[in-house]
Order: C-alpha cells, then sequence, then structure tokens
C-alpha cells in the first residue's frame, strides 16, 4: 500500500519521470521557468482530447497568438476557427473569456488554486493543474491518467464515477510537497506510458512494489467501471447549397452545440427523420450521403442533401468551395463537406 507524500514511492517515481519525461510542446524544458499562459491553454486543449490531437494545434494556436494578451485581442470568430476539429467548442469560448480576464488585470496568472478558479472555463482540476505546473504549488491533480494510477495503488473497488471522492483523497494522501509541477506530469506520464488501460507495464513502473492492483493478479481491471448506457439517437438532415463555385455557409448560434461555429445548414435534430425541414432554400434537393457522427451525449445520424442555386441568397456567407478547408467547420461539417465535394464538378 503507497504510504505518505515525501515518502520513497514519490521519490522513486520522481527518479523515473526525470528519465522519462515526455518532450510536449507546452512542457519547460529542464531548469527553465514554465511559462503560465502555455501550461493554461494546453490544459484547456487537452480536456477530454488527446495528446496526440493537441499538438498542432498548441503550435498553431502560440504561433499566432504567442500571449495571453495576444489571444485576448484575437477577434472570436478567428479563434472559433482557429478551434475547429478540436471539439466541445465551449472550452473555446471560456478561451477567450479567461484571456481578456487575465489581460484586464495586467496579464498575470493568479498563482493559487482559488484565483484560478475564479477565471473563465477554470475547474477544479485545470486550476490544481496551473498551480502546480506552472507555479511550483502543492495541488491535487487528478486527470484520467492519475485516476487509473491512483485507483490502481490502492486497488480501489468502488466503481467509477462513485469512486472520484475516494481517489481524491487517496491521491492527497501522497502527493509530493516537493516539486510540485514534476510530480503532478509524473503522475500523468505514468498513466498515459506505464500504466495504460489495457496491458499496464508493470515490470516497468516505479511504483510496482506498492501497487495494490498488481499484486492482486490483475492490475486491468482496475478502475472499476459501471457500464456504459447507449447513447441515445437523433437524426438530422445536412444541406450543402452550390451556387457557382461557392457553398452556403451559416453561423451556429452563440450558445448551444457548437455555439458560435461555421458550419453547413441543417434542421433540426429529432428522434425521428425531420426530412427537408428548415432546409435554406426553396430546391430540388438531392441525396448525397449519409453518416453518423457521436457527441458526448448522443449520436447524430445525418443525410447530407444538395442543390444547385442560380442566384445566391443574402442568408449566411458564400464561401468559395476550393477553400472550404480554411472555413474552420467543425468536424460534424467537416466530414459532410468532404463528402459533399464531388458536387463541386
Amino acid at each position: 500500500m503507497p504510504v505518505d507524500s515525501g515518502s520513497e514511492p514519490s521519490a522513486a517515481l520522481l527518479a523515473w519521470y526525470d528519465r522519462h519525461a515526455r518532450r510536449l510542446p507546452w512542457r519547460a524544458t529542464a531548469g527553465a521557468k514554465p511559462d503560465p499562459y502555455r501550461v493554461w491553454l494546453s490544459e484547456v486543449m487537452l480536456q477530454q482530447t488527446t495528446v496526440a490531437a493537441v499538438k498542432s494545434y498548441f503550435e498553431t494556436f502560440t504561433a499566432r497568438w504567442p500571449t495571453v494578451a495576444d489571444l485576448a485581442a484575437a477577434p472570436e470568430a478567428d479563434v472559433m476557427s482557429a478551434w475547429a476539429g478540436l471539439g466541445y467548442y465551449a472550452r473555446a469560448r471560456n478561451l477567450i473569456g479567461c484571456a481578456r480576464a487575465v489581460a484586464s488585470k495586467g496579464g498575470q496568472f493568479p498563482d493559487h488554486e482559488d484565483g484560478l478558479r475564479a477565471l473563465p472555463g477554470i475547474g477544479r482540476y485545470t486550476a490544481a493543474a496551473i498551480a502546480a505546473i506552472a507555479f511550483g504549488r502543492r495541488a491535487v491533480v487528478v486527470d484520467a491518467n492519475v485516476e487509473r494510477v491512483v485507483a490502481r495503488l490502492f486497488a480501489i473497488e468502488t466503481a467509477l464515477p462513485a469512486a472520484r471522492p475516494e481517489i481524491g483523497r487517496l491521491a492527497e494522501r501522497i502527493t509530493s510537497e516537493r516539486r510540485a509541477g514534476d510530480f503532478a506530469q509524473a503522475m500523468m506520464d505514468l498513466g498515459a506510458t506505464i500504466c495504460t488501460p489495457r496491458n499496464p507495464a508493470c515490470a516497468l513502473c516505479p511504483l510496482t512494489e506498492e501497487c495494490a492492483a498488481r499484486k492482486s493478479g490483475a492490475p486491468e481491471t482496475y478502475p472499476r467501471k459501471v457500464p456504459k448506457a447507449a447513447k441515445p439517437v437523433r437524426k438530422g438532415t445536412i444541406f450543402w447549397v452550390q451556387s457557382g463555385d461557392a457553398v452556403l455557409l451559416v453561423r451556429r448560434p452563440a450558445r448551444g452545440l457548437l455555439g458560435g461555429m461555421r458550419a453547413l445548414p441543417t434542421g433540426p435534430w429529432l428522434a425521428h427523420d425531420p426530412g427537408l425541414a428548415e432546409a435554406p432554400a426553396e430546391a430540388e434537393w438531392h441525396d448525397v450521403a449519409a453518416g453518423r457522427h457521436v457527441f458526448t451525449h448522443f449520436a447524430l445520424e445525418y443525410r447530407l442533401v444538395a442543390a444547385r442555386l442560380a442566384a445566391r441568397s443574402n442568408i449566411g456567407e458564400w464561401w468559395p468551395i476550393d477553400q472550404i478547408q480554411a472555413a474552420g467547420l467543425p468536424t460534424l461539417f467537416a466530414r459532410a463537406a468532404d463528402l459533399a465535394l464531388p458536387e463541386k464538378a
């Protein structure tokens, strides 16, 4: 069973991290002071998204907006377009709000959890991660990787998500007093590279002697999980409206799913097929393709239809088809556009 912070397991974990830390574009190099802006930006991007998916977005953002003041001054539409494809678009809206809040106070992030949590879009986990990694504060940082490591160290029998309070208490117990940022990142790296969901490499783990799940003989069965319920299915129609060499795009409402993003026009998403309800124009529609896109809380089965118009309406904006990849469409609509592109021929 793991012992308290500052103990041999913490020392072993930090020694392992010194040798095996992942090289990530937002991490400070050894001996360099972390940049709170880069730490914050990466943590927001990494929420419910993989490291592999985030790397290119992070590099694009920091090249275009190298400081929090630069990001705060950016037009919201530009930021939302640059975010397209990362998903969970409320994060992008909160990103802009947080950048502007920090910039309005001299461009300095608070160096403690309470101050960080007062900023838009920063919850308990993100505040703890920034406090530890950017400012060296002792903070209990529990992401999905850390959650798995702790659940296995202590062989927690309670299933997720009910186990989270217990995991938090035990993570508090083992959190190191020294090198807080390195300890937090070491726990994340351990879960990402060694203590993986399937086939954990226990022989390579610096905490293997303390791990109760390994001693049980079935570490991969932790953390315990309640079977997921099937997601509800909605149905909808996506419209590809072409006139000449341009396609009609609309801006989705600021609030709600994919809020504020450019998109192809779509009718309502219902439990039954809505047909051509809320079509953006009177036209001869024909079927192009069908597809399925999974959101957090439901799956959308969509029908993609297309039509050509001789005259362009004054709703939305007419976007050059050969530049459609620059429109910043969310993944759902970018995929639909790819399916419709033969229509330009």
